[in-house]
């Protein structure tokens, strides 16, 4: 086994001040948000830290990710985990990849973390995006951390396509086809009356703790309907819309049903009756600034305080493809900050780690800003008809920006008005 120079808490220190080491944190990506998953007095990382959890050393592609963060073989590393176990497995691997100039720092826990003076980052609404061990806990009739409720709604959620709950859920999960909540005439949440109805009759309150998740099964274009096998990007929309109607304590699986599969809990068949409630409790929505529609659309992209964020694939942007079967029109809102989704409507690769946890969010930021997107601006993401923008939103969200919204309608809608004009990579029509 392979001997990697140990450093301590005071190197590491200097280390993170004079920034010529990439320090690499292999905990799990939600230890990295905010979790305190060891029972550790400050969650977070380690100012400046790297995520490259151990379990991605499992991947084939591990090598890529490595280099899509930058982390090149001539850098100095400095390799930490919760033990000392977790810290040399990484070491290895990166030695047998051909990175030479290896440290590591195993007090992350006896030292870092109980040490205020010492600085840590996280995801500022961490407590909203959970991981499967939060939700094992839960189900199981425990306290799992930051949950102070005593009423909670699992919610698989899937696009047409029961088939996907009924092959294999998270136990107790309910069933919620987006189509409860988003109009499939024009793809916008639905009615305040409607969405009340529907989280009604889904057992949901605005008081109720709702956790969500869907499966990822592959999406592919030629399919009638794409969207039935990009279920978790479907989660995060209904998340949004709930969000947005008044549902005050929304969770997010972090991985969705992949990283349930991947911590080994069981997986149920069973068809689980949804529990319908009286009254919703408030008014919808409580939390309108959360969407925007076209008017405010249109007065956004003459406002200086103000964009409207493309968060679609560059074919889409440039206007070769629609990207939907069912959208004819090729193009973009002029004026609109392109924040590439990925490589198709159906898909979130640039907004997603391989294991489908969200990505490292200060990269996410760093993007975004290179780009022009910031959070002193009021930011309004659309795509197609609402679920890449919604996930890109929840990214904002949970990083705390203040002035965030969906702009609902989209391209869909956008370019259903003649008297909208549109771009392609050749110009304004």
């Amino acid at each position: 086994m392979a001997k990697f120079k140990e450093i301590s808490t005071g190197e590491i220190k200097n280390l993170t001040a004079d920034g010529k080491s990439k320090i690499i944190d292999v905990r799990p990506a939600d230890a990295y948000n905010g979790w305190e998953l060891f029972g550790e007095r400050r969650g977070g990382h380690i100012k400046g830290a790297r995520s490259l959890p151990l379990k991605w050393t499992g991947y084939m592609d591990w090598i890529e990710m490595v280099r899509y963060k930058n982390i090149q073989p001539s850098d100095s590393l400095v390799i930490y985990g919760y033990n000392a176990e977790e810290s040399q497995k990484v070491a290895e691997v990166f030695q047998k990849s051909g990175y030479q100039n290896i440290s590591v720092y195993n007090h992350f826990l006896s030292d870092w973390s109980l040490n205020s003076a010492l600085p840590v980052e996280y995801l500022p609404r961490y407590k909203h995006l959970v991981s499967p061990e939060w939700i094992n806990r839960l189900i199981s009739g425990g306290k799992p951390p930051h949950y102070e409720n005593d009423k909670f709604v699992l919610v698989h959620a899937h696009y047409r396509n029961r088939d996907a709950y009924l092959s294999g859920h998270i136990p107790g999960a309910i069933d919620m086809d987006t189509l409860a909540l988003e109009d499939p005439e024009t793809w916008n949440r639905r009615s305040p009356g409607e969405l009340k109805n529907a989280l009604e009759q889904h057992g949901i309150t605005a008081e109720t703790t709702v956790v969500l998740y869907g499966k990822f099964m592959f999406p592919d274009n030629a399919d009638e309907f794409p969207g039935s096998a990009a279920g978790h990007l479907g989660a995060v929309r209904l998340a949004m819309i709930m969000m947005y109607a008044g549902v005050k304590d929304v969770r997010v699986l972090n991985g969705g049903f992949q990283s349930w599969k991947d911590s080994g809990f069981q997986v149920d068949v069973d068809d689980v009756a949804r529990q319908p409630v009286s009254d919703f409790g408030v008014s919808v929505p409580q939390n309108p600034e959360f969407i925007v529609d076209m008017e405010k659309a249109r007065e956004m992209l003459k406002a200086g305080d103000s964009e409207l964020v493309c968060v679609r694939s560059y074919p889409e942007y440039i206007g070769e493809v629609s990207g939907y079967n069912y959208i004819e029109a090729k193009g973009r809102i002029p004026g609109a900050i392109f924040a590439d989704c990925g490589s198709d409507a159906y898909h979130m690769e640039n907004y997603r780690n391989f294991d489908h946890t969200i990505r490292e969010f200060q990269e996410t930021e760093q993007i975004w800003k290179e780009q022009g997107i910031t959070p002193d601006k009021h930011l309004a993401f659309y795509c197609g008809t609402g679920w890449r923008g919604s996930e890109a939103w929840f990214n904002a969200w949970l990083m705390g920006w203040p002035k965030v919204s969906v702009f609902d309608g989209g391209w869909f809608e956008w370019s259903n008005d003649p008297a909208n004009p549109y771009e392609t990579a050749a110009g304004v029509k």
